[in-house]
């Protein structure tokens, strides 16, 4: 299996190339050549499987220069009842008739980014070993990603992580998960800005290709292959658990900010698994809701970059998008380029409202998208709580919303779990009138020492710290 850019470049590239990389040398995002295509029979033989061995079989498909017992040994460490609290993983369960819930919060962080991190903090550790080299990964967080890479990679040989985070804007439960670790390979850098502050920075050091080589930068944000691979995993898990047969189809709600949870849907359906519908739930910040509806993609600026309840989708650019409309646009890598790159640069919109190809994108790929608000996230936390004692937490609020508008007779709707309500336990509270519960070993986390730089805006100085910190 060969991996292209999103933006044309000629160069193809094997998965361990790619592993540590992050965005292409044009700035494009790697997507594999094809897509493997999975047949009834496969399923078929797939349905029993545990976790781990699941995750080996789909791995398999996209990773051919890692030797099959390796990566075996790899997934079966990666995806444990120790680490995730349950043999299933991720275990579906029943909300209301025809609604499902899919458990992706129960790993070491409580929210779905562990899924992807904890196997790519393990791939990383054996690339690194294997090539006998170290990388510096630059990443950024609006709340959840943060936490999920540095408890994947704290400790591990070979690997620093600086992690940047708009500065204030996460929940005080994030901000104690991340800056409350100690470990010498672990830098938190709060920048003065938004979530997209930091995701431009982290694009602009990956964009400087020289100093990128020389100080071995990696990323984990869901630019990298890696991470969007292995949620691919969680929608076949989930298809599993709802059926009994092949022929039936299934619908997944994703709260989406970034386009990476849903974009791993999107690469599910378009392996052969039987999805009806992907639909997109966005909170405020409704840019991906925008393009489904209309067909025009325009990014918000900071200043018009809502501060939710549901601070994870608190993102204007969905830098994963790029990707779906590679796939949209045929492949066209030039074109993707000239959209991505000279327009959204230039105008900070594009517009494919007329573009055949977008026309009759639901059809083809089962897109829906829809959006919530404060006081729908506040409506449908109390509704699922009094209803069926179920706690949710503010972004799977926004997904069983979407959800329900969305929903089609005889066809299960499986909503992607976010995150465990106690990270968002303000609005939990304003909901429902008491604190949500939080796991033992995260008791009294807000008022442990906390390890974090607070800088402005500035991409040379963020440089600067990590070539200070290198050595």
């Amino acid at each position: 299996m060969r991996y292209l850019s999103t933006r044309g470049h000629p160069e193809r590239k094997q998965f361990c190339q790619i592993l540590l990389e992050g965005l292409a040398p044009d700035g494009g995002l790697y997507l594999p050549e094809h897509y493997p295509q999975v047949d009834d029979a496969t399923l078929t033989k797939w349905r029993g499987l545990r976790y781990a061995d699941l995750a080996f079989e789909v791995l398999s498909l996209y990773i051919d220069d890692i030797p099959a017992a390796d990566l075996k040994a790899i997934c079966a460490k990666t995806y444990t009842e120790e680490v995730f609290g349950t043999p299933q993983i991720v275990p579906l369960r029943p909300l209301e008739s025809g609604l499902y819930l899919e458990a992706l919060s129960n790993g070491p962080t409580l929210a779905f980014k562990d899924m992807a991190m904890q196997l790519l903090g393990n791939l990383f550790e054996y690339e690194l070993a294997r090539r006998g080299e170290e990388l510096n990964i630059l990443g950024a967080t609006s709340g959840d990603t943060g936490s999920a890479a540095e408890y994947a990679m704290r400790g591990k040989k070979g690997v620093r992580v600086f992690m940047t985070s708009p500065n204030g804007r996460m929940s005080p439960f994030q901000q104690a998960q991340m800056f409350s670790l100690q470990d010498e390979n672990i830098h938190n850098i709060a920048v003065e800005g938004v979530f997209d502050d930091c995701q431009d920075i982290v694009k602009a050091v990956s964009n400087d290709l020289e100093f990128k080589r020389q100080y071995k930068i990696g990323t984990v944000n869901s630019i990298n292959w890696a991470r969007l691979m292995a949620q691919v995993v969680y929608y076949f898990a989930g298809y599993f658990q709802a059926t009994t047969s092949n022929t039936e189809k299934v619908s997944f709600a994703v709260p989406s900010g970034n386009f990476g949870n849903v974009c791993a849907g999107h690469v599910a359906r378009s392996m052969g698994l039987p999805i009806a519908k992907l639909v997109v739930a966005t909170n405020e910040n409704d840019v991906l809701d925008e393009f489904f509806r209309t067909g025009v993609y325009r990014v918000r600026g900071s200043a018009d970059t809502h501060e939710t309840s549901s601070p994870s989708m608190d993102i204007s650019k969905a830098s994963n998008f790029e990707r779906f409309v590679f796939d949209l646009l045929g492949r066209d890598g030039a074109r993707v380029k000239a959209l991505f790159h000279d327009q959204l640069g230039s105008q900070g919109q594009f517009d494919l409202s007329a573009d055949p190809a977008f026309q009759s994108a639901a059809q083809r790929y089962g897109f829906a998208s829809g959006k919530s608000t404060h006081a729908d996230r506040l409506a449908t936390i109390r509704d699922t709580y009094e209803r069926f004692g179920t706690m949710i937490d503010t972004h799977t609020a926004d997904g069983v919303k979407v959800a329900r508008e969305q929903m089609q007779p005889g066809v299960p709707m499986i909503v992607l779990e976010t995150a465990l309500p106690i990270k968002f336990a303000a609005t939990i509270e304003e909901a429902l009138g008491r604190s949500p519960d939080r796991p033992a070993r995260f008791e009294g986390i807000e008022a442990l020492p906390k390890r974090v730089l607070v800088v402005p805006a500035d991409v040379a100085m963020i440089k600067r710290y990590i070539v200070e910190n290198v050595h």
